[in-house]
């Protein structure tokens, strides 16, 4: 029977039932059975070895792109990358690490996040290794003219104001802070304090109390501590000269300061507070610096 169409070809409504007609599709349900079976069957091994290579690839996926297994040197815990970054690549690359933590925000939120590069000291002139040995050296190296009150103008003279410091060092943890306090402990006099602002066994309160009544040659910091006592109002910036951010020393994971969100979401935060802002388009005698060691 077929159903005939005005001046066309009469179209069969049932299949023509035949023994050599081909065989029919194999359902979905047939498939995944097949698969199933076959599944079952494949080498314990083999489901292994495809599960580590599929976490092996999502490790790898979610690594930046901008990092070079190469640069990352984990016997002497340093990025050399950096080393090679002059202005306008440090502020792309940490704009780079911001965007990637940040995947919520809008452009203009983003910029608001932006360090511009005329803040950031162009250090590639040093070829030394950046680690805690060569610290002092580095900073004395790129420090800018003082604008400390008198008797003298070097990194061990501290401004008259309590709690005022002329050089902020930011570390990615506390126990890194701690080594870099005593890599800079030649700075360190009876008038100039080397304060230690990092929570590792030293309670906010406490920090505050010393901060308040101690001349502060160089603070030295975590990212989230220093907020914490700037919002207080505890550490001025009045006459901050410049901020070193341990940027090339990476840990055990080859991870550094601003390839943890943990880290880098704090120090942007810190780096962009307003008051910081304006600052970085001051002239030569009021400016902060930023500095990447």
């Amino acid at each position: 029977m077929s159903d005939t169409e005005e001046g066309g070809v009469g179209i069969p409504l049932l299949e023509p039932f035949s023994p050599s007609a081909s065989p029919e599709p194999q359902t979905s349900g047939s498939k995944r059975k097949r698969e199933d079976v076959d599944e079952d069957e494949a080498p314990a091994t083999q489901t292994k070895a495809a599960k580590r290579k599929k976490a092996k690839n999502a490790k790898k996926a979610k690594q930046p792109k901008d990092i070079e297994e190469d640069a990352l040197d984990l016997e002497l815990g340093v990025n050399h990358a950096i080393a090679h970054m002059d202005s306008q690549l440090l502020a792309d690359h940490v704009a780079q690490r911001t965007k990637r933590f940040h995947t919520e925000l809008s452009v203009m939120e983003l910029e608001d996040m932006h360090i511009p590069s005329h803040a950031i000291v162009d250090t590639t002139s040093w070829d030394k290794p950046r680690n805690l040995e060569n610290l002092a050296d580095f900073i004395e190296k790129f420090k800018d003219e003082r604008r400390t009150d008198k008797p003298g103008k070097t990194l061990a003279d501290a401004v008259k104001q309590k709690s005022t410091p002329h050089t902020i060092v930011i570390a990615a943890s506390g126990i890194r802070a701690a080594d870099l306090t005593r890599a800079l402990r030649r700075f360190q006099t009876k008038e100039s304090l080397i304060a230690k602002l990092f929570a590792k066994h030293i309670k906010l309160q406490e920090a505050i109390k010393m901060v308040k009544e101690s001349k502060i040659g160089m603070g030295v910091g975590t990212p989230q501590r220093l907020i914490d006592l700037f919002e207080d109002g505890a550490l001025s910036a009045g006459r901050l000269e410049r901020i070193i951010i341990d940027a090339s020393h990476i840990d055990s994971k080859k991870r550094g300061i601003l390839d943890m969100k943990d880290t880098e979401s704090p120090l942007i935060k810190l780096l962009t507070r307003p008051s910081f802002k304006e600052k970085y388009n001051e002239d030569k005698m009021k400016k902060i610096e930023l500095i990447f060691y």
